[in-house]
């Protein structure tokens, strides 16, 4: 056994994996490193067990990602953190949502390497995506917080919660998101330091929960969250 899988199974201990769910992970690793268009710097299994599949599964660590049902990974690129938590979570259906074809084709072969029959792939941009109601949204290393929880609000139901990957915590990107939030029927609901791996930088998850409907003119059309922000 390699040094990057015996690290695999380090992080399948962690967060109460058995050696079936460590094996499929295993096999997107491979398919990360022997794949060359896979979209993303990441590749070698050595270092992608860490930055990839540590850093998605740290998520576990919430409650609402434990217990959640219906999950889209929103901006999915290669797959994390929507096919880790698949793995991890058979009981949920998870939705990898993305815009770009090249990225789409790969992610459909990670599924199929990961054995992850609980996952699909939805190839579209996300203001027009016409999935409602989950009780999850994920989303990392995509946009800032307010461009995220505009993506996510429509597609929330009630109840439901967002949970953006981010660094250390800036207040003014921290202020941005809770006015966007406001405005679409969500609030913070919590700012949780995790330690994903000995080596990580600073990485915080952004928990927002969605307390009310989100106005009927949203989403708006594509691109306009980004290039108009809620929070001004």
């Amino acid at each position: 056994m390699s040094g990057w899988q015996e690290r695999l199974n380090e992080i399948g201990e962690r967060h109460g994996l058995d050696r079936g769910h460590c094996v499929r992970l295993e096999r997107l690793l491979e398919l990360l490193r022997d794949d060359p268009t896979a979209p993303t710097t990441v590749r070698d299994p050595a270092d992608a067990v860490d930055v990839h599949v540590a850093d998605s599964l740290v998520a576990l660590e919430l409650e609402v990602v434990r217990a959640a049902e219906r999950i889209a990974d929103v901006g999915a690129g290669a797959g994390f953190p929507g096919l880790p938590l698949a793995v991890a979570l058979p009981g949920a259906r998870v939705s990898l949502v993305e815009s770009a074809s090249r990225k789409c084709a790969f992610l459909e072969r990670a599924v199929g390497a990961a054995a992850a029959v609980n996952a699909e792939v939805a190839c579209t941009r996300v203001e027009e995506w016409r999935v409602r109601d989950l009780d999850l949204v994920c989303v990392r290393a995509v946009a800032p917080l307010a461009v995220l929880v505009e993506y996510a609000a429509p597609i929330l139901r009630v109840g439901g919660s967002l949970v953006a990957w981010n660094g250390r915590p800036e207040a003014a990107e921290e202020r941005a998101g809770a006015v966007a939030a406001d405005r679409l029927g969500l609030r913070t609901a919590d700012v949780v330091p995790v330690n994903p791996y000995p080596a990580a930088e600073p990485r915080t998850l952004y928990l927002y929960s969605k307390v009310q409907p989100t106005p009927s003119e949203y989403p708006r059309r594509p691109g306009i969250a980004r290039k108009k922000p809620l929070s001004g």
